[in-house]
């Protein structure tokens, strides 16, 4: 069993980590947010979800018995467990922050999570944030979803993974070609700590990045076996993950199916297998000429 997160840690002097205390099967025991700086002025990392008394408490608190004021609101990524809180705190609890968050596309009819009344402003690869304490640099990541980000805090080499890396078990992901491309950045990054969106801190970043990067090579290398030893069937997703994921609880395989229909297009451009739609189904077969 994970160790439980308490609502809020001091983990260094720069960085108090407070709890979205909305926990669930994909936040695991929440979401984590971050409180970073030394001076007056802060940076608050991600805002958990919307309508969270416990969190808003929790954090309100805080902000009161530090004496501070959230001068950045940095939203790793769109999801409603990442942003969601924003529009509780913008104007209260956080009086007049900037809230930065990466554009989904270049098309600014996606990026409408935030009410009109809360301006955005946009994030750039390689951007720097500085409050007294503490700078933190972005980088873009996408992959778990287009506008991902993470953050490297410069004074002490730590790393916020956002939803890229957890705490516990493996992420989730919309395109997983671009989702390989960030975890491989991220080990470049050669980060002392990571501190992720979920789950506890990881002591062990290199390994633990070296473990997704493997983890999700031996998936494809497993779905690419299983349809090479049922080349007469055309399986479906949920058909693989009943036969590859025997160890995963089954209230998590819709999203493991999801994950795995992530593989097969990748596969599937590859041309290794083969996309049969059934009845409006898409099923897929090993492709024999593949030369595998």
């Amino acid at each position: 069993m994970a160790a439980i997160i308490p609502a809020v840690t001091k983990l260094s002097s720069r960085i108090i980590r407070v709890l979205g205390c909305n926990p669930g099967p994909m936040t695991l025991q929440g979401t984590n947010t971050y409180l970073i700086g030394t001076g007056k002025n802060r940076i608050l990392l991600d805002t958990g979800d919307k309508d969270v008394p416990e969190y808003q408490k929790c954090l309100s608190e805080l902000v009161q018995s530090e004496q501070v004021n959230i001068e950045h609101i940095v939203v790793t990524h769109w999801h409603h467990d990442h942003i969601g809180g924003v529009e509780n705190l913008y104007g209260s609890i956080a009086k007049h922050p900037k809230v930065w968050k990466h554009r989904r596309s270049q098309e600014d009819s996606e990026d409408n999570e935030l009410p009109k009344t809360i301006p955005t402003h946009w994030l750039t690869d390689g951007q720097e944030i500085k409050v007294e304490g503490a700078t933190v640099k972005v980088h873009h990541t996408p992959g778990h979803t287009t506008d991902h980000v993470i953050l490297t805090l410069l004074e002490e080499n730590i790393l916020f993974s956002g939803d890229c890396i957890l705490g516990e078990g493996t992420a989730v992901f919309e395109d997983l070609y671009t989702y390989m491309k960030s975890l491989q950045k991220i080990l470049d990054l050669k980060p002392s700590v990571i501190y992720p969106g979920h789950g506890n801190i990881v002591e062990d970043p290199i390994q633990k990045i070296e473990y997704y990067i493997a983890h999700r090579n031996q998936r494809e290398s497993q779905i690419l076996d299983t349809l090479k030893n049922n080349a007469e069937k055309q399986l479906n997703e949920m058909d693989l993950v009943k036969l590859i994921y025997t160890e995963t609880p089954e209230h998590l395989w819709p999203a493991a199916a999801y994950n795995v229909n992530h593989h097969l297009t990748k596969l599937t451009k590859e041309r290794k297998v083969k996309c049969i739609n059934i009845n409006g189904e898409n099923r897929w077969q090993y492709a024999a000429n593949s030369n595998l």
